[in-house]
């Protein structure tokens, strides 16, 4: 996934926003640009044929990623708790995954892998929450659309993102150390830039929302403004950089050696800088008064 999307976003530099005429060039420009744009950066698009029409949804509908996440990883989160405080074993079916992975069922937990994927999938889980009502509450979702593909995908998504977690871990075998034991320094650091990277997350969404509301908070406005203020000031999407930040904080919090949650983060890394691209591009060509010293996604860097 994470090759897909840098093939993607370097594919983006080569291929124009609309091809001019018809053919099967012309088809698979429109259907290209389709499926990596949603919302606001359609528009660079032009007139879309009314077959792409079909197949899009309302990008408000971002919200039932995060219904899905916080009933899944909610479910697999119990299940974790109860094996490592409670003496249970993980179901019969998660072993049955563990097994299909490679992963062997009675391998002894050496780097309290258990206690350190109980933390990233409860990190996970209040992502999850935080975000669904981020969307509920605070974010104002104009009447963009996505298409069907990245709805689909996106729901995907975030029931294979904790079913991943899950399968880091030895399913039967626990370390037998008390709670204080298992907590180690990496912990501490994952957890602190967890929380860094969300409260600035959260910053931006309300800034982003506050733009298309009055001061007494109703909504006056769907239309598109730039924003200032927090990370803002660097970056076109620091909310995306900050989702970065956030699954890099577990992976800190997995120990930094988990190769399988590091190509996680390479996904999201690609994932983003794609997203970001193509909100910048919208930014500098709808805003000729738009600051060129901001970067679209890593400040100072990209």
């Amino acid at each position: 996934l994470a090759a897909a999307f840098l093939a993607v976003l370097l594919l983006l530099r080569r291929a124009p926003a609309r091809r001019p005429g018809g053919g099967i060039s012309g088809v698979v420009s429109d259907l290209f640009q389709d499926l990596i744009r949603y919302g606001k950066t359609k528009r660079g698009c032009g007139q879309r044929p009314a077959w792409l029409r079909l197949l899009q949804v309302p990008k408000r509908w971002f919200t039932h990623f995060y219904v899905v996440s916080v009933l899944w990883n909610g479910f697999l989160l119990i299940w974790l708790f109860q094996a490592e405080f409670l003496g249970g074993s993980l179901p019969s079916w998660i072993q049955h995954v563990h097994r299909a992975l490679g992963r062997d069922s009675q391998s002894e937990d050496t780097g309290n892998e258990h206690f350190s994927a109980l933390l990233v999938l409860l990190l996970l889980w209040l992502h999850s929450c935080r975000r669904l009502a981020e969307c509920l509450w605070t974010s104002v979702f104009s009447n963009g659309v996505i298409h069907i593909v990245q709805y689909c995908f996106g729901l995907g998504y975030y029931v294979a993102v904790g079913s991943t977690v899950l399968c880091q871990v030895p399913t039967n075998v626990r370390n037998g150390k008390l709670l204080s034991m298992q907590i180690c320094w990496y912990h501490i650091v994952g957890i602190t830039t967890y929380v860094w990277a969300s409260l600035h997350q959260h910053r931006c969404l309300v800034i982003l929302a506050n733009l298309r509301k009055s001061k007494s908070g109703k909504v006056v406005s769907l239309s598109h403004s730039v924003p200032f203020g927090d990370w803002f000031e660097r970056v076109s999407c620091p909310h995306y950089f900050a989702e970065l930040l956030i699954y890099v904080s577990m992976a800190i919090t997995l120990g930094f050696h988990n190769v399988t949650w590091w190509c996680v983060v390479m996904y999201v890394l690609f994932n983003q800088a794609l997203a970001a691209v193509l909100c910048h591009e919208f930014y500098r060509k709808n805003f000729s008064s738009y600051p060129k010293h901001r970067t679209a996604f890593i400040p100072f860097v990209f």
